[in-house]
Formats: structure tokens, sequence, C-alpha cells
């Protein structure tokens, strides 16, 4: 139940799992993975990953390795891996991430950043033909 590919995407063991009836009020601070099938007002620190189950909801911002979203977030997602919305997953905030997958039916309601924190993104140099 807790691996299952379309829910876990690229997590494997969750250390901690916050139950569907579990209301949590503050900052979480984890090293492992954390799958999230209640609600948490406050935000997650230090995971390695999030999964956010159908049923979850977290308002605050989520910052770890991966990034899971099947339910509802409401703050900003960085993540040094990757992040991947599922069907019917719902973010408003910010996103940072080296990659990022949005399945058919997700709401994304924010602006995105796509890039290694090491990378510098550059324009493209123009040049404009002389007309003649």
């Amino acid at each position: 139940m807790l691996g299952k590919k379309e829910q876990g995407g690229k997590v494997g063991k969750i250390d901690t799992l916050i139950g569907q009836d579990a209301e949590i009020k503050g900052t979480i601070s984890t090293k492992g993975a954390l799958r999230i099938d209640g609600s948490v007002d406050g935000g997650v620190t230090n995971a390695e990953a999030v999964v956010v189950g159908e049923e979850g909801k977290v308002r605050g911002d989520i910052n770890a390795q991966t990034v899971v979203v099947g339910g509802k977030i409401a703050g900003n997602i960085i993540a040094s891996a990757n992040i991947e919305m599922l069907p019917h997953s719902q973010v408003k905030g910010n996103i940072n991430a080296p990659q990022l997958y949005i399945a058919e039916g997700a709401i994304f309601e924010g602006n995105c950043i796509m890039s290694k924190r090491q990378e510098k993104v550059t324009e493209p140099e123009f040049k404009l033909k002389e007309m003649k």
C-alpha cells in the first residue's frame, strides 16, 4: 500500500506516516521519507522524500529531495531532485526543482523554476539580421 508505483513514484521505504485522521500543526523535520494522508498546517523540512496522498493536505512550505503530490498543497515546494504531480493533485504556490512531472488532470497555480542550484541560466544571444 505505501510503496505503490502510482502513489510513491521514485520513493522507496516510508519512514513516517501521518494517517488520514491526523492533524498536525507546526513544522515537521525528518531525515527520511514522509507520507501525509492527513493534514499538516505548517511545513516539512530536511526530508529525503515527501508523499502527499490523495486525501493529504499541506498548508506550508515543503523542502525535500523528492516530492510526490497526490493531494493538495498551499505553499512553496523546493526539491533538490524532482517534483511529481499526480492526476487530481493541486499545488498553489511556487515550485523549484531540476525535474518536474505534471500528470494530466493536475492543477498548478504559481511560478516554476527548473534548474540545478549550481547551474546559472543564461539568456540566449540573438543577432538581428540587417534588412537590405
